[in-house]
């Protein structure tokens, strides 16, 4: 049996960052409803400490979505609400306004983050290395004892001397993280370079064993979904993702790309996922039709011309056996 792979959405958080994206809180609240009936394990609803609007719309979605199980039962399925998660920086407020938002879900998790680059800690945070494990140590273990599910994410972990980065994610285990979640924040790396980070770390951290090892890529260099199924190869069993890819600059990883790359190759990943798939077609349009950003036509899994075919040589081949040009079915995507 293969593990299970956990979809974390951040449609609702770094999704929302996308130059021109603004979403008001019935339609962050419709979307999360959507996610949940879609089989998303993770919601990452918001950053509540953003704005009085984000804190609501997140307790909102917790309080409304939070134990909902529509489209969730059944063979295939998670068979359990979704986690519902909000973001923090490692900052008290930040924490305790987080776990005021989300506290009302069943499932919830406080998300909390701290860079660790060099180039981050001198000229960002203004902080050594060494006070930025202090840091970790002190705001993981708030989190931790407002919460019992704790995500760390080490943020630009992509730029980060490794050697420090293990210690400071085993300080953050050490603390109480529950999940290690390892930024590729600038979308800097290459698949090589992401897998064997997340291969490094998982062999140089102490308590590598007792953590969810989780990916989140940006696409700057069109290698956000190449990556995460890199990390997925080396040990990952998380990935973050969003809806159509939307998210800061060049957007994140595409939810959809992750599901069908994972459906179509069972044997190439060791996991398995929870997705209905049959759903991945709606739940773009309701994105793309809330967010305003228009999906590309030819844009993999849910794009316009995904399943289109103009050369008179591909329509001659599909018409006698779709298989011929056609890798996916139209149907397994809605």
């Amino acid at each position: 049996m293969t593990d299970k792979l956990i979809i974390f959405d951040t449609t609702l958080r770094d999704g929302e960052q996308s130059p021109g994206v603004t979403l008001n809180t019935d339609e962050k609240v419709e979307i999360a409803r959507q996610l949940a009936r879609l089989g998303v394990d993770v919601i990452e609803a918001g950053f509540p400490v953003a704005s009085p609007g984000d804190f609501n719309a997140v307790q909102r979605i917790a309080r409304e979505v939070g134990s909902s199980m529509e489209g969730r039962t059944g063979e295939g399925r998670v068979n359990e609400p979704a986690i519902i998660c909000g973001l923090a920086r490692s900052v008290e407020k930040d924490i305790r306004t987080a776990f005021d938002a989300i506290k009302d879900a069943p499932r919830h998790r406080i998300h909390v983050f701290l860079a660790t680059s060099d180039i981050h800690l001198e000229f960002k945070l203004k902080i050594s290395r060494e006070q930025c494990k202090e840091r970790i140590r002190e705001m993981v273990g708030l989190a931790k004892s407002l919460c019992a599910d704790i995500e760390f994410s080490p943020e630009d972990a992509g730029r980060s001397d490794r050697e420090f980065l293990a210690e400071a994610l085993s300080v953050a285990v050490a603390a109480g993280a529950t999940t290690l979640n390892i930024p590729d924040t600038v979308g800097y790396n290459t698949p090589l370079e992401y897998g064997s980070l997340i291969k490094y770390l998982r062999e140089h951290t102490p308590g590598a064993d007792q953590v969810v090892w989780s990916t989140h890529c940006h696409n700057d260099l069109g290698l956000a979904t190449a990556n995460s199924l890199a990390g997925v190869s080396n040990g990952a069993r998380q990935v973050e993702v969003a809806v159509n890819g939307i998210g800061e600059r060049a957007g994140n990883t595409a939810l959809e790309e992750i599901v069908m790359n994972v459906h179509t190759h069972p044997h190439a990943y060791p996991v398995h996922h929870t997705i209905n798939t049959r759903l991945l077609f709606s739940t773009s349009r309701m994105v793309e039709d809330l967010s305003g950003m228009t999906v590309q036509a030819n844009k993999a899994i849910v794009g316009r011309n995904a399943f289109l075919h103009e050369s008179g040589i591909h329509q001659d081949g599909v018409l006698k056996n779709k298989q011929t040009y056609e890798i996916i079915r139209p149907e397994d995507v809605g």
